[in-house]
């Protein structure tokens, strides 16, 4: 059996057994199923990508089986294994393992172990379904998929309002971007006559400027097409606009925000945009769509990242930041430099999600980073996975020995093809990396300040003896709520986490600190590596290294500035971060609600909507059907039966007074006509 076959079918063959299976099967039996399952598709995985990064693996199809035939539609559901799938296969499977064994202490006290499990391994299934996708068919299959194991996971704790809420908004959020790409795929359709993607990609150049009518005017073909696929990218990958489920999905588990926002569901738009990229080279307007759009994310997801005092939520920016570069990079041409930058992500980004839920573990599931201080002494082994997880997405490192934490190989090299593209575009999304940049460092370095260093907040405050005593009562971070009061619980200490958790949060930290330096040449400057698999901008990687030396230190000057600035605000001068808030009120007002997107599109969206709903409900259903409908269908019958009833006395010369006129009118009837 070919191995691509196990890892993609063991995750769902898991899924299978312990969601089918569940209590029956006992906790330890279905975790040891699903996360065995994961393990040995991991161990499977990283032999094709070594194989890859050698030079000694060539692309190939394997065929499962003939889906469908239907005049000229016709396509197979085959697994794509090349360099792009290699890649997202060890991403998806190495993370996707580790958040399953950190899940074995992480959700160690909540009831329904089995169900939570299946849902971590279906998800898995469907990203791998999407990444090794040989037609848009089977990558729309995964990309729902994907949706609707996210939906299950965020709204895994159902007795938590805000956790359904949360579900459903990330999953009509996406429905909207959805429709963008059911429409995409259908115009490809209609216009290359295949869903095959090989296909689609050789043909795609020889469409380069042709039209297509629509509302009485021409239009680009290519470049409608590449902007509506990019509208499904939007939403699975949360830029701006389509943006607003990110922060909410915080709500779930927190191995589910490491799952599916560091390195799988969030990227689902990037490889779509990287696989499709000699499709998307043939519109300049969508390339620099984009990369505005790209760079706007990445922007703003910063600015909000600033304010924020969930410590997941700051993490959460942050990735929809980091996915605002990946994007901008692919906008201008570095594929390659985009997926460098998701690879290098998924590690760092995973490790942050892990070290922030052990944080919360140890702090009894509060979020709060105001209720925090001084943990470092308390959690030592996450403090330094922490630390590793903030070296490598600030990017810490050295030019001139090329050495440095992940993030400083591959958001630097990002930002050297932005300049070097030439473009206005790429100056744009320049200089707004930059400045983003400047921001990541300093609410990362908030992020670390405030949990580990300074004075304990957590000693003797009230907030944490509710979440202490929530968690004693069962009401803890599993959904239930704060309590209201509490006898008081002076004698808590934080606590490490169990080792179940610290395994996962270790090897990460290798990736967060190696993965950068080990993989820079072969994902950089070896087109050999890529192949076919994405469009190779050979001219623009040249470029990049001839780019001036100022433009290779920006990242890092920014970096030491965002440090400097935070070690100052929360350490030197605790009192400042107030001062200035006090001082930029309406300006910490609006970023601090997130520029108020939420408030706007409940204005213009959800409360037209649900106005709508009211009025078709109360002047359609109920004045209209329901009136003329069955209720009056109702109504006729029974005054029907009421007549009827009162034409029967009982009495037989009534019965007789009947027969006779009945008699006459047939008569008389018949005599007329």
């Amino acid at each position: 059996m070919q191995p691509i076959l196990l890892i993609v079918f063991l995750p769902l063959l898991a899924a299978l057994i312990a969601g089918l299976g569940n209590r029956t099967l006992g906790n330890t039996l279905a975790k040891s199923v699903t996360t065995g399952a994961l393990f040995i598709s991991c161990a499977l995985s990283w032999p094709i990508f070594l194989s890859f990064v050698g030079g000694t693996a060539e692309p190939q199809v394997v065929q499962v089986l003939h889906w469908v035939q239907s005049g000229s539609l016709t396509f197979d559901w085959a697994l794509r294994v090349d360099t792009l799938t290699a890649i997202m296969l060890v991403v998806i499977t190495s993370v996707s393992a580790l958040v399953h064994l950190y899940s074995w202490g992480y959700m160690s006290e909540d009831p329904d172990q089995p169900r939570f499990f299946a849902y971590l391994s279906l998800f898995t299934f469907a990203m791998l379904m999407l990444v090794t996708a040989d037609n848009l068919v089977q990558m729309f299959f995964g990309w729902e998929g994907v949706g609707l194991a996210s939906y299950l996971l965020i709204g895994f704790w159902f007795k938590k309002p805000s956790a359904n809420a949360a579900a459903i908004k990330a999953f009509v959020v996406n429905r909207v971007g959805d429709l963008g790409f059911m429409l995409g795929i259908f115009g490809v359709y209609l216009v290359f006559n295949t869903v095959s993607i090989p296909e689609i990609l050789v043909r795609a150049p020889a469409m380069a400027g042709s039209t297509i009518g629509f509302l009485g005017m021409q239009w680009d073909t290519l470049t409608i097409l590449c902007i509506l696929l990019f509208i499904g990218a939007m939403g699975k990958s949360a830029q701006l606009g389509l943006h607003t489920w990110l922060p909410d999905a915080m709500e779930g588990p927190t191995p589910v925000s490491a799952l599916i926002h560091a390195a799988t569901m969030v990227t689902a738009g990037v490889f779509m945009v990287c696989r499709l990229s000699p499709l998307f080279e043939t519109s300049e307007v969508a390339m620099n769509i984009v990369t505005y759009v790209g760079a706007a994310t990445c922007f703003f997801a910063a600015t909000v990242g600033l304010t924020q005092w969930d410590i997941k939520r700051v993490i959460a920016y942050s990735t929809c930041s980091q996915l605002g570069y990946m994007f901008f990079a692919a906008g201008i041409g570095a594929y390659n430099a985009a997926m460098f930058h998701l690879f290098t992500h998924a590690f760092f980004k995973a490790l942050l999600f892990l070290g922030a839920g052990s944080v919360i573990h140890a702090m009894h599931h509060e979020q709060d980073m105001r209720y925090y201080g001084g943990l470092r002494k308390h959690i030592p082994l996450t403090f330094w996975a922490m630390m590793a997880g903030t070296l490598a997405i600030t990017g810490v490192g050295v030019y001139w020995f090329h050495a440095g934490f992940a993030g400083f190989h591959s958001k630097d090299a990002i930002l050297e093809a932005a300049y070097a593209s030439g473009k206005s575009a790429g100056m744009f999304a320049f200089w707004t990396g930059v400045v983003a940049a400047l921001m990541t460092s300093f609410y990362s370095w908030r992020l670390m300040f405030l949990t580990f260093y300074g004075k304990p907040r957590w000693a003797g405050s009230e907030h944490i003896q509710h979440a202490v005593h929530d968690d004693h009562h069962g009401h803890g971070d599993h959904g239930h709520g704060h309590a209201k009061q509490d006898d008081g619980t002076a004698g808590y200490h934080p606590h490490e986490s169990p080792l179940a958790m610290l395994i996962p949060l270790g090897v990460l930290t290798l990736g967060a600190v190696f993965a950068g330096w080990v993989f820079s040449h072969a994902y950089l400057d070896s087109a050999e590596f890529w192949g076919s698999s994405i469009f190779y901008n050979e001219h623009l990687m040249h470029a990049m290294h001839d780019v001036p030396l100022w433009v290779k230190l920006s990242a890092t000057v920014v970096m030491l500035i965002g440090l400097s600035s935070a070690w100052y605000a929360y350490i030197v001068n605790p009192g400042l971060p107030a001062k200035f808030v006090a001082l930029f009120k309406p300006v910490h007002t609006f970023v601090y609600n997130k520029w108020f997107f939420d408030e706007l599109y409940n204005l213009i969206f959800v409360r037209p909507a649900f106005w709508f709903g009211e009025k078709f409900w109360k002047l359609g259903d109920i004045g209209l059907i329901d009136r003329f409908g069955p209720n009056g269908s109702a109504w006729v019958v029974q005054q029907g039966s009421r007549i009827a009833s009162k034409l029967q006395t009982g009495y037989l010369y009534s019965y007789a007074l009947v027969m006779l006129l009945g008699l006459t009118a047939a008569i008389s009837w018949v005599l007329v006509n």
